[in-house]
């Protein structure tokens, strides 16, 4: 077989594979074998670089990130709907239409909580993809659709030109794991899946859009030169034959059955992995809907049924405390059993302390449930006439419910969380941090090996991590001797890293990679710096107050003596080899300005940091000394202002060693 054959080969193969993954959802090929096939392909491109085309596989997530997005103006414009309310609502749409139109036939369709798009083709080529904006303008965003590999980028039949309208959206499996993801890294959560697809598809990144896994399906076609169709249903067949993935659709004759589709999909609505925020009636015949029109605002042959919020009474049981993976302690509401949006609620979430105190929800009391979005059970309001006499007000414990250690509340929020170094709710986290680059650097050690190792329950704490065993490691899925054998020795070198590492691997909160430096050259051991007082510790530069009550708690705590004494009996190293940082200028505060001719700007900081001094970037009150440059600006102006001391270069190089000004 020739290369140009092969390569052809490849794509067809790949593009099939694909298709029954994304698509049908029914996959025939491994991971294993689609990788290898997809790796051939990429080695016949590299070496063939004239054969590669913008549909091959490949090209999925090959665009570069942009500065900004362009603006198309779409050809057919992509209307909205008119929403109706009620099946009196609908029967009154009904009347209006079957006035102008015999024999009506409808279609109905879950509407799709997502973004609206349009996908352009030339010869059965993908070649641009627009959000929907206002309608008539949109923003290109084709590089982000290409990684949705439910997205074609070659049709079976190759039309002049055909356009496809869809809804791109997020599963909500990959909804819950993103956010299981960003929780472990500290991000702010997505609130719902069509925020996260809005935000994901927006990227000026493709690899990120990469990232979030979307999906799309397809419910409309927009323009499709060289095709006659007479009915919708007859496009969404057409559509499916050319390998889209097609929103879910069913003929309904009467307006009686389009109200008992629209409720079966309400009540089914937690089958899909997609959410809905209603159901779509539509028009079947084309020919039917070019009658009718449009308004300026809507088509006259559809409308967009929107389910009423249900809003129903249940009793609150109890309050239990979950802790999440960053400590973070979240109430819930155990309620009787309702059935709301088509499932059984029994845990209505209360966020935090704040939300429980201002709505005064207490066990006991009877509370309006409904669901927000249509997605996350919550308490709409307390029905205190229904409340029992000897209903309590409810606050959060002060010691963690898993693990005991004391619970703090965040300083700039909200949330309270527990301390315990060694929580066993927040050991992925703690341990997938400890690792980390900035860390203790163990290379191989990232979330997936570590959920492993939990999940096989070789670790508790990271201090475990220095005791772990080849036979062991390697018994692990996807491990195996080699993998064992490489991360244990990455594990081991860890062993090595500088004071500073180890401190800021701790996840001390407000202790950060500057405050871990700044420590250990200031106290070059653990020993020593566990001797360290509060007075002692506020005199390093970059560490307030705040920051020194954080650690001399967490150092004071017995899950973190223990994570430290695991951590001694596996000789993790724990001295600095830092330069110890000087005290001769400790609280004092300097402001560099102009150009200096003996030192870069950072040279000059170094220095002064070095000597215990901070170095700030603007002159206030509390500045020590400004240094003065040439051509210094406004800086030296407020410092006069202020009778702030100006020192000059000279006068700074004589307080570097020592002398007076």
């Amino acid at each position: 077989m020739d290369v140009k054959a092969e390569i052809q080969a490849l794509r067809e193969q790949l593009e099939t594979w694909s298709y029954q993954y994304y698509v049908l959802d029914e996959p025939t090929a491994s991971d294993y074998d689609y990788d290898m096939a997809l790796r051939r392909l990429e080695e016949l491109e590299a070496a063939h670089p004239e054969l590669v085309t913008p549909d091959s596989p490949t090209q999925r997530v090959g665009g570069q990130a942009l500065e900004k997005f362009q603006s198309v103006r779409h050809e057919v414009p992509l209307e909205s709907l008119q929403d109706v309310f009620s099946l009196q609502e609908l029967a009154d749409f009904h009347q209006r239409v079957a006035a102008a139109v015999e024999d009506v036939e409808y279609d109905v369709e879950p509407k799709i909580d997502g973004l609206s798009v349009a996908l352009e083709y030339e010869d059965g080529v993908f070649v641009r993809g627009a959000t929907r904006g206002d309608g008539q303008v949109g923003e290109d965003v084709t590089e982000n659709l290409r990684t949705i590999q439910a997205i074609p980028l070659r049709l079976p039949e190759r039309l002049p030109r055909l356009i496809v309208r869809g809804e791109v959206y997020m599963p909500k499996s990959v909804f819950h794991k993103l956010n299981e993801a960003r929780e472990l890294a500290g991000e702010k959560l997505f609130a719902n899946p069509r925020n996260a697809a809005a935000g994901s598809l927006r990227q000026l990144d493709p690899k990120i859009a990469a990232q979030r896994q979307l999906s799309i399906l397809v419910f409309n076609i927009q323009l499709a030169q060289g095709r006659e169709f007479s009915t919708h249903t007859e496009t969404l067949d057409y559509l499916k034959s050319q390998r889209f993935k097609v929103v879910p659709y069913t003929l309904c004759r009467t307006v009686e059955d389009c109200g008992q589709r629209i409720a079966a999909i309400g009540e089914g609505r937690e089958a899909y992995d997609f959410d809905i925020d209603g159901a779509v009636v539509k028009l079947n015949r084309l020919a039917d809907r070019a009658r009718l029109g449009s308004t300026a605002k809507f088509p006259r042959w559809a409308a967009a049924y929107k389910y009423p919020p249900e809003e129903k009474p249940a009793r609150v049981l109890d309050i239990i405390v979950q802790v999440g993976r960053t400590g973070v302690l979240t109430p819930k509401a155990l309620v009787e059993p309702v059935r709301l949006a088509g499932t059984t609620v029994q845990n209505v979430t209360l966020h935090n302390q704040d939300y429980i105190t201002e709505k005064d929800i207490r066990i006991g009391d009877t509370v309006l449930v409904r669901k927000a979005g249509e997605i996350i059970p919550e308490v709409v309001s307390v029905l205190k006439d229904r409340r029992p006499p000897d209903a309590q007000p409810y606050h959060l414990p002060t010691a963690c419910p898993i693990c005991g250690a004391p619970v703090e509340r965040d300083e700039d929020g909200a949330h309270f969380r527990c301390t315990g170094a060694e929580c066993p709710a927040q050991l992925l986290r703690t341990i997938t941090h400890f690792a980390s680059r900035d860390a203790m650097d163990i290379e191989g050690l990232g979330e997936a090996v570590v959920e492993a190792l939990v999940n096989a329950g070789l670790i508790h704490t990271p201090g475990d991590l220095y005791f772990l065993r080849l036979p062991d490691v390697a018994a692990l899925e996807r491990m195996g001797t080699k993998s064992a054998q490489n991360l244990l020795a990455a594990i081991e070198r860890s062993k090595s890293q500088d004071l500073s590492r180890l401190l800021f691997a701790f996840g001390i909160r407000q202790v950060g990679q500057k405050a871990g430096k700044v420590l250990a050259q200031r106290f070059g051991t653990l020993e020593a710096l566990e001797r360290a007082t509060l007075e002692e510790l506020t005199a390093v530069p970059d560490v307030g107050e705040i920051t020194a009550r954080s650690l001399l708690e967490w150092l004071g705590r017995d899950q973190s003596q223990h994570l430290i004494q695991r951590l001694r009996e596996a000789g993790v190293n724990m001295t600095s080899t830092l330069e110890p940082v000087g005290t001769a200028l400790a609280g004092q505060t300097f402001v560099l300005t102009g150009e200096l001719s003996r030192f870069t700007r950072k040279e000059a900081t170094e220095a002064l940091e070095a000597l215990g001094a901070k170095v700030s970037g603007s002159v206030s009150k509390k500045t020590s000394y400004v240094v003065a440059g040439e051509a210094a600006g406004s800086k030296l102006q407020k410092a006069n202002e202020l009778g702030v001391p100006v020192l000059s270069e000279e006068d700074l190089v004589k307080l570097l060693e020592g002398e007076q000004p």
